[in-house]
């Protein structure tokens, strides 16, 4: 959960002393925890503390994210590799081709933060809804203190070659993305890693097909009735595929 922040002053000795003196930066600028101003034309509109918005904003579906330590230049039996599996519920599509692009936020309160550093490889695996309880559990213990595979019962799978390290892929998912990180520049200030897509692979097998969604607070909401309205996205056409299954 992003940290708390300061809420902004809204008295009139303090507009005076911003009139004053130039605004701040940015940075140095302390957040309101929810709008100050108000709506003359609605009575319906309601203020909403701006610290929360991301259980608004906060994107689907939520993931769960593996690495591994595996060294490629030495042999390893599988129990030597240290395999790790976090939840995540923090990304998003930064480009469609060439490379495609995705980013996520893994920081360094996350086990599998280090591993991501040394090894710069993960795989992104979408979970059904029918796992919503399993990836909470996952997300309420560390790799570091338990096997997590063998105690969420998670079938690992050897990813393709242009995964070095062993991050694998989860066989109970719905789909897996193999990542390679493309760009590092917003680690230090954002945690945010951009990642670039060298593989993608999808469970076609899967009676549950629903993904799951955080609202930011713990509840969570299942995917419902699919609507298809490609033929409505006349602008969008070249990403689609109307002669081909979404899962492939």
């Amino acid at each position: 959960m992003p940290p708390k922040r300061r809420s902004q002053t809204t008295s009139s000795s303090a507009r005076a002393a911003k009139k004053a003196k130039p605004a701040p930066s940015s940075e140095s600028s302390p957040t309101p925890s929810s709008s100050s101003h108000t709506l003359p034309e609605s009575t319906i509109l309601k203020p909403y503390d701006i610290s929360k918005v991301y259980r608004l904003l906060e994107p689907g579906p939520v993931l769960l994210v593996t690495t591994s330590n595996r060294d490629a230049s030495k042999s390893k039996t599988d129990s030597e590799h240290t395999y790790n599996v976090m939840t995540m519920g923090f990304h998003m599509v930064v480009q469609h081709s060439d490379p495609p692009l995705l980013a996520c936020v893994i920081g360094p309160w996350d086990h599998s933060y280090k591993t991501l550093q040394e090894t710069k490889e993960c795989v992104l695996c979408i979970p059904g809804a029918d796992l919503v309880e399993q990836v909470v559990d996952i997300g309420n213990v560390s790799s570091a203190e338990v096997d997590k595979f063998s105690t969420f019962n998670l079938t690992k799978t050897r990813a393709s070659e242009e995964i070095q390290h062993g991050a694998p892929l989860i066989e109970e998912c719905l789909a897996s993305i193999e990542c390679r990180v493309h760009d590092r520049s917003m680690v230090k200030r954002y945690n945010m890693w951009v990642l670039e897509v060298v593989g993608a692979w999808t469970n076609g097998a899967r009676e549950e097909k629903r993904t799951m969604h955080h609202k930011g607070i713990g509840n969570f909401v299942l995917d419902g009735e699919e609507v298809d309205l490609r033929e409505r996205m006349v602008k969008w056409k070249e990403f689609q595929d109307d002669d081909e299954d979404e899962e492939g």
